[in-house]
């Protein structure tokens, strides 16, 4: 391949016409590109950049958008025979100046550059000879140059070993300086960022301190596989619970972790599967002598000490699915949008101790209580405190236990005093089932938001969805909180 500069004017090629090679030792060098999507100052940098080349050169057929990629600039078009980096935008190099081809090229920002240096030089003869012995080791002694035929740019041509020494030590800090904030950045997000902050940890985590989450990594450290080299183990844990604490954007956890977007997804998506088959021992159906001898006085006073269990449902918002049966069977009436209905239950001391799977909104409480498999947990003589749409008596009875709702009025102007006092006492009591689903939703907002319908779909080789394994992970997290109750 042929090289020539595109300098008018200028006659430089690596082979001449009959294909034979010259070694005439120039480089040649490509028009710098416009980089848009490396930031704002980068962007404005590089563009002012291409701006200025095209300018120097000033070929009716080069434009800001069209540079045949034929189109080279050769070393004698520079002082130092090289473009200077692009971010040393003060360098009399950063674009061609030397030899033109045109009269009207001034080098203004060439002299003021050249006053620079003489100022520099200057300042460094006045230190102390210590420092003068320190640089004479470092730096070559400087050889003045022969005088250069061309009069006119003698003072641009001639450059000083200890500049050119500087500029290389500059070109290199540069680099460093972008590999250093890019590390810093990354390191940041890591154990210290969380040490000695409790405030930052519950803000971050939802968890009470640093310990509990080094605690849950313990658990689940040995289990994860780590989708990427540039996340620990801590990071990944830590990206998964801010993601479910703060419901971040995907992208916007990238720019914090300074790493790819499907890096994020791809950790956040592993980390819960390891979360959820770790964490979910933490959801358990306590032994009936352990919940009876730490029964609250307030259950005690009203019910004894046959209380089991508190039910509800909540339901959380998703986006529209494209299937017509799907829009059906989550479609909430009672929400007036798509849902997915979740029971949970709670022990008296505040304890979530059962989560049941995803349901379609339009499902009924009844429905969902009587399918979702927590009728096997009870025993005979427990009692089950539940809302009024838990009309399940029949099924509780067939365990020979018993479930409380508030009484209906059926036809009646109002209720009488005995039906008045037993609704109140459940109600006083059922508020705190709703104090736990409040807390888990306010902790987690992942919950709150309207989730993709990607999550809804069953996980691979499993009959539950991803959604459902976020919603147990965040139930077990909120058991490792203080309880409520």
């Amino acid at each position: 391949m042929v090289n020539r500069c595109c300098i008018v004017g200028c006659k430089s090629a690596t082979h001449n016409r009959h294909g034979e090679k010259i070694e005439n030792g120039l480089t040649y060098h490509r028009f710098p590109a416009w980089r848009r999507h490396q930031g704002d100052q980068v962007s404005e940098i590089t563009k002012s950049r291409r701006l200025a080349w095209i300018a120097a050169v000033r070929r009716p057929n080069i434009t800001f958008h069209s540079i045949p990629t034929s189109m080279r600039v050769c070393s004698l078009h520079f002082h130092s025979g090289k473009p200077a980096n692009e971010m040393y935008n003060s360098h009399p190099d950063w674009a061609p100046s030397l030899h033109l081809g045109h009269t009207e090229m001034k080098a203004t920002k060439t002299a003021r550059y050249e006053r620079r240096e003489t100022r520099k030089r200057q300042r460094t003869d006045s230190t102390p000879a210590m420092d003068e012995t320190v640089i004479d080791d470092l730096v070559p002694p400087v050889e003045t140059p022969a005088p250069a035929e061309d009069g006119a740019d003698q003072t641009l041509l001639i450059e000083c070993d200890l500049c050119q020494c500087r500029r290389a030590e500059i070109d290199r800090l540069l680099e460093e300086n972008c590999a250093l904030k890019c590390e810093l950045g990354r390191r940041k997000m890591d154990e210290h960022f969380l040490k000695d902050d409790n405030v930052k940890v519950k803000y971050y985590t939802g968890l009470p301190h640093l310990e509990v989450v080094m605690g849950v990594l313990a658990c689940v450290g040995p289990h994860m596989t780590q989708s990427s080299k540039a996340l620990s183990p801590f990071q990944m844990l830590f990206l998964t619970l801010m993601r479910l604490r703060l419901n971040l954007p995907i992208q916007h956890i990238a720019h914090l972790f300074c790493v790819d977007r499907k890096t994020v997804s791809k950790t956040f998506s592993d980390t819960i599967h390891v979360l959820h088959a770790r964490t979910s021992p933490l959801i358990t159906w306590p032994g009936r002598d352990a919940w009876r001898a730490a029964m609250p006085h307030e259950f005690v006073e009203a019910f004894g000490t046959r209380v089991a269990l508190i039910l509800d449902c909540f339901e959380i918002f998703i986006q529209r699915p494209s299937n017509l049966k799907a829009q059906a069977q989550s479609y909430s009436h009672y929400k007036h949008n798509r849902t997915m209905k979740y029971l949970v239950g709670i022990t008296p001391q505040g304890s979530i101790s059962f989560i049941s799977k995803g349901w379609g909104g339009r499902v009924s409480d009844e429905h969902v209580t009587d399918n979702c498999g927590i009728l096997d947990k009870l025993l005979p003589g427990d009692l089950v405190l539940a809302d009024r749409g838990f009309d399940t008596e029949d099924s509780v009875g067939l365990m020979c236990a018993e479930v409380k709702i508030p009484a209906f009025t059926k036809g009646r102007c109002q209720l009488d005093a005995r039906d008045v006092e037993s609704t109140r006492k459940i109600a006083h009591l059922r508020i705190h089932v709703e104090r736990v689903i409040g807390t888990v939703r306010n902790k987690y907002t992942i919950l709150s938001d309207k989730v993709p319908i990607h999550m809804v779909l069953p996980c691979k080789d499993e009959d539950m969805t991803f959604l459902d394994k976020i919603v147990s992970v965040c139930c077990a997290l909120t058991n490792m909180s203080p309880m409520l109750c």
